[in-house]
């Protein structure tokens, strides 16, 4: 089963090298944190403030090319946790047909920012009962 989540909060501590996504139960309250690179971190940051680049950076080249080979992103789900590693893929639709495509979670939660309204997170329950 899937749980929706929410993108609760953002942590970058650039004196520590450090860089968080909290996703918090839509609904509930169970949240946890996943690590993320600077790069990412700064996307969803830029995103979420409102921000828009004068030109595409990777996640709005990653969206303008999935619309323009006529697809259209439907929502990330983080499916899967081994060796403290998350694992996610992007629900893609394509003439009526639904394709997931391998994707670390931050650079998913990244993509689903940069839509608005913000695309669906969803974690498998397991998942969610493991680590929050």
């Amino acid at each position: 089963m899937l749980v929706r989540m929410e993108l609760a909060r953002i942590v970058i501590n650039e004196m520590a090298d450090q860089y968080f996504v909290y996703l918090r139960e839509v609904g509930g309250n169970r949240s946890f944190p996943i690590i993320i690179g600077m790069f990412e971190a700064s996307s969803i940051d830029r995103r979420v403030r409102g921000e828009v680049p004068p030109r595409p950076l990777t996640h709005d080249l990653l969206k303008g090319v999935i619309e323009q080979c006529g697809g259209e992103v439907q929502d990330v789900v983080i499916n899967n946790l081994i060796d403290h590693t998350y694992y996610a893929v992007i629900r893609i639709s394509i003439e009526g047909e639904i394709i997931e495509v391998d994707s670390r979670p931050s650079d998913a939660i990244a993509l689903s920012v940069h839509h608005e309204p913000h695309l669906p997170v969803y974690v498998a329950e397991e998942i969610l009962d493991e680590v929050a």
